[in-house]
């Protein structure tokens, strides 16, 4: 399973890696015959559909209804048949698929492209030239690659294309609160959230507006990071923080795409890009750790934690460094043997590229 959000390039990929040919065929989940094709599938039919092709290609296979199903049948009765199949909606596919094919499949996340895929592509000098382009416009492959029209890309992505799955589902009983929604967040962006505030805000209650924000996690346009607490007495324990996965399309919803030099929101700019890039760099590197920020009540607060194996990693996201930034004495003595790093446009690959 390849899953992630609408336009980051899956159906591309795979086409350049299984081509269409006498071993592999492919399916299309947005066709109504290929819908109506695997709604009344069975083994011997199937068998007799894929012929001697080795390899079979479902794209958008959340379109299909009990793809699940289909898909055990095909893994359980066709062993030597490799089953490759994308999704751009991750909690319609994991409410078909989790049960049906447990043990059966691995799944992996595909987002926009990344700091380090195009320092790869092109080299780390001019992968850092590009970095005042990328901070507004963001990494969707169709913005990196038209150059000149990528204000007019990302309205068409923002203006509901990146969650219209998320539009179709009889849980959003009022679509417009859902665009409400997004704009508060993108303008949040690096702030503490609070349900009960963003639901005064947009009309809504605090349970819905959590449901709304789980349900743009799972079609990937937002994270969260949840704060970090231990020891301290003083440490918010139930605060959170959202993040977008693409400053583009932040920047979309809040119609500012303005030059860095002139921005009032840098901070928050550069801290969305650090933090999804680094989201990326952990998702395609396999590496498994906790992710969170920490702040006490009296506002002190460090950026970006990661926890793995037991070892903490303290960040703090400076665009323009002028004073050096150190771990607050406070965290210091609750979790002593702390590494803590600066992370500024100056060293980012250190952040970003490789593992």
């Amino acid at each position: 399973m390849i899953i992630g959000s609408r336009q980051v390039g899956k159906t591309t990929l795979l086409r350049e890696m299984f081509p269409e040919n006498d071993d592999c065929m492919w399916f299309f989940g947005d066709d109504l015959d290929t819908q109506q094709l695997f709604s009344n599938m069975t083994a011997t039919r199937l068998r007799n559909i894929i012929g001697r092709h080795t390899t079979l290609v479902i794209d958008e296979a959340q379109r299909i209804q009990d793809i699940g199903l289909r898909m055990k049948l095909i893994t359980d009765q066709m062993p030597d048949v490799k089953l490759i199949a994308t999704g751009s909606s991750a909690f319609e596919l994991s409410n078909q698929l989790n049960e049906p094919l447990t043990g059966r499949k691995w799944e992996y996340r595909m987002y926009p492209i990344s700091f380090a895929e195009m320092v790869d592509h092109h080299g780390l000098q001019k992968e850092l030239r590009m970095l005042p382009q990328r901070l507004v416009y963001g990494y969707y492959p169709e913005v990196v690659t038209s150059v000149g029209d990528e204000k007019e890309i990302l309205k068409q992505l923002s203006d509901s294309y990146l969650y219209k799955d998320l539009l179709a589902l009889g849980s959003i009983k009022k679509p417009e609160k859902l665009v409400l929604l997004l704009k508060a967040l993108a303008y949040q962006v690096g702030s503490q959230v609070s349900y009960n505030e963003l639901a005064g805000t947009i009309g809504l209650d605090a349970k819905t507006v959590e449901t709304y924000i789980q349900l743009l996690e799972k079609s990937y346009v937002v994270f969260r990071l949840t704060g970090f607490s231990r020891n301290m007495r003083n440490e918010l324990k139930n605060s959170k923080k959202i993040y977008f996965y693409d400053n583009g399309i932040r920047n979309a919803l809040v119609s500012n795409f303005a030059n860095v030099e002139s921005r009032t929101d840098m901070g928050a700019l550069w801290e969305n890009f650090v933090i999804s890039e680094r989201m990326k760099r952990n998702e395609y590197g396999r590496v498994w750790c906790n992710s969170y920020f920490w702040r006490t009540k009296d506002q002190t607060e460090i950026d970006y934690l990661e926890e793995q194996d037991g070892k903490l990693m303290a960040y703090e996201f400076k665009y323009n460094s002028r004073r050096k930034a150190k771990l607050p004495p406070s965290f210091d003595q609750a979790y002593p043997r702390t590494e803590f790093k600066e992370i500024t446009p100056y060293n980012i690959e250190e952040f970003l590229c490789g593992v």
